[in-house]
């Protein structure tokens, strides 16, 4: 979700000091953010504006604001004084999500090829957090730290489009993959070996081998992903 807009839905839910200096419409769609892709909202409920601008303590034109952002982020579609309804995860959006992903993890991977030593460290530490989380049983963390992984490739490649659209892309993903992670701890395992080879890659000499391990990594979460739909 990103870490200020998740530190911003923090604010806003536990009502902290400052929450009131956060522009009305930024607190609206991280709060809102947040509770689709924690499925606080699940897919199928329909939002009202009156609703929201309730529990976040504003008017209602910000959460107009709010709620635009989000359709325009695929969480949601809005109807007319109606209100937003939460789009359900769809079949169809677990292959596009991930050949999305696919497509733009590949791209970094060769692209931070000549410059890899400089994120071994980083990554071997985003290793460390998931080991810690698996032990802890904290799925929400791993998850996280698991994101920050590809994230710090995906960024070092240095091209900012494609670091926003994989951004939004891992939003997405959330939603569809807590779930199977809660229910089979099994595959944060396989997980960490995934993420520790390609720190291994990296170390190498073959980008081919580091693409050929992006990918398997990527299949890998399809199939978990298909088998709990």
């Amino acid at each position: 979700m990103g870490d200020e807009t998740a530190e911003i839905a923090r604010v806003v839910v536990e009502a902290a000091p400052g929450v009131e200096k956060i522009p009305a419409a930024e607190r609206v769609y991280a709060y809102v953010k947040a509770a689709i892709l924690d499925r606080v909202y699940p897919g199928g409920e329909l939002l009202t504006e009156g609703e929201l601008a309730t529990a976040v303590g504003v008017s209602r034109t910000p959460v107009r604001e709010a709620l635009l952002r989000l359709e325009e982020s695929g969480l949601v579609k809005l109807y007319p004084k109606k209100g937003a309804l939460v789009l359900p995860v769809l079949p169809q959006e677990i292959n596009d999500v991930l050949e999305a992903r696919e497509l733009i993890e590949t791209h970094a991977a060769a692209k931070v090829w000549p410059r890899r030593k400089q994120l071994i460290e980083r990554l071997s530490a985003r290793v460390d957090e998931m080991r810690a989380h698996r032990k802890a049983g904290d799925t929400k963390s791993f998850l996280e730290a698991d994101r920050a992984f590809h994230e710090a490739i995906v960024g070092a490649a240095g091209n900012e489009i494609l670091a926003k659209l994989y951004n939004s892309l891992r939003d997405r993903q959330v939603r569809m993959g807590v779930p199977g992670i809660e229910m089979e701890p099994s595959r944060m395992d396989r997980s960490i070996v995934d993420h520790q080879e390609m720190i291994d890659a990296l170390g190498g000499n073959s980008v081919k081998r580091f693409r050929e391990l992006v990918v398997a990594h990527i299949d890998s979460a399809a199939a978990d992903l298909r088998g709990i739909r």
